[in-house]
């Protein structure tokens, strides 16, 4: 049986947290705070018109950026609440309530394997310990042969990053950059966040 997910556990003991999550986003944009800095990261690395995946998508603030610049964006969340606002805050994307260790978007009539992936927000750290090889299984596998995925979350959250290396090389990933913000700071062994680039290990 499938272990509950970090997040699903947060939101079963709160059911309220999720609503607070997104009305905080919401404050924070009508503030007028930069919230886009992960999607400028992906669209620097995107061809015009890629097709791209959100991974625990949340409320759709980063693929929501990238849909309206001009790419094709498929958001996935398992938080249904998530999913609603999404739909309900950013127009544009598909947005799906699916858990990311059970990844099978053709099965769901999504056929096309992606160009980018972008998993931002300490998605990895929410994961049930036991699926994060899953979950970066399903990256590969939806990835197109040249596609890269983005992967973002900081220390102190139960999931050191020499694990997360060890477990992305297992899933058949390679890592090609590591940084320490979304702003492509170089990341250092004093770094608290690691933003990793990684594709598909060549055959």
């Amino acid at each position: 049986m499938l272990e509950r997910s970090q997040w699903a556990k947060i939101t079963d003991a709160d059911p309220e947290h999720s609503t607070r999550y997104i009305e905080r986003f919401r404050a924070m944009a009508e503030a007028g705070n930069d919230l886009h800095g992960e999607a400028r990261f992906i669209d620097a690395m995107a061809s015009r018109r890629s097709r791209i995946l959100d991974a625990g998508c949340g409320p759709g603030r980063v693929g929501g950026a990238l849909a309206i610049a001009g790419h094709d964006v498929v958001g996935v969340d398992v938080d249904p609440v998530l999913i609603a606002a999404a739909e309900r805050d950013e127009p544009g994307p598909t947005w799906l309530v699916g858990d990311l260790a059970e990844l099978d978007l053709p099965g769901r009539g999504i056929a096309d394997r992606f160009d980018l992936i972008v998993c931002a927000g300490n998605v990895m750290t929410f994961l049930a310990p036991s699926t994060r090889r899953d979950v970066l299984t399903g990256f590969r596998n939806h990835l197109a042969d040249e596609g890269r995925a983005a992967i973002g979350f900081g220390s102190g959250r139960g999931y050191e990053f020499d694990d997360f290396f060890d477990d992305a090389r297992a899933a058949g990933l390679d890592v090609d950059v590591k940084l320490a913000t979304w702003d492509l700071r170089p990341f250092g062994e004093d770094s608290d966040f690691l933003v990793a680039v990684v594709r598909p290990t060549p055959s």
